[in-house]
């Protein structure tokens, strides 16, 4: 596995492991590499010191359970959000607006923002937050 630290247009930092170089290449040109924080899927490799690790350090540093526990209970909180709130499409940041400006019911909702419409709903203190996406086909995979 490859640990590369990530960014994405907005600025947020964050990390990805992939099997390979060239997975990272792969899997962001089909759009399965998004930001965590604004969904943005703007996301390009930072410059970083390379890890070396040698036979006897590989056991402790591979990915463990905890990488899947985290896959795991992020799937969850998705169906979660999918079985018990309103699903508003693009009408998401819309929507958003106007629940947390008293103009709509308030009631959870889930739908899609462009990365400029869900800065502004930042910016402006409307409570958002990505929806993790749904894990992609194991066959799509490496």
């Amino acid at each position: 596995m490859i640990r590369y630290a990530l960014v994405c247009g907005a600025g947020h930092d964050f990390e990805g492991w992939f099997g390979s170089s060239g997975d990272f290449d792969a899997q962001s040109g089909r759009g399965l590499v998004t930001c965590p924080a604004c969904g943005s899927p703007e996301v390009r490799k930072q410059i970083m010191a390379p890890a070396v690790v040698t036979t006897r350090g590989r056991e402790a540093k591979a990915p463990g359970p905890s990488r899947e526990m985290m896959m795991t209970a992020m799937g969850e909180v998705r169906r979660h959000v999918e079985e018990n709130f309103d699903y508003v499409g693009d009408a998401f940041a819309r929507e958003a607006r106007a629940i947390h400006e008293g103009r709509s019911e308030e009631r959870g909702i889930y739908g899609e923002a462009t990365p400029e419409e869900a800065r502004a709903l930042v910016e402006d203190g409307v409570p958002v937050a990505p929806l993790p996406q749904a894990p992609p086909d194991r066959r799509d995979l490496n």
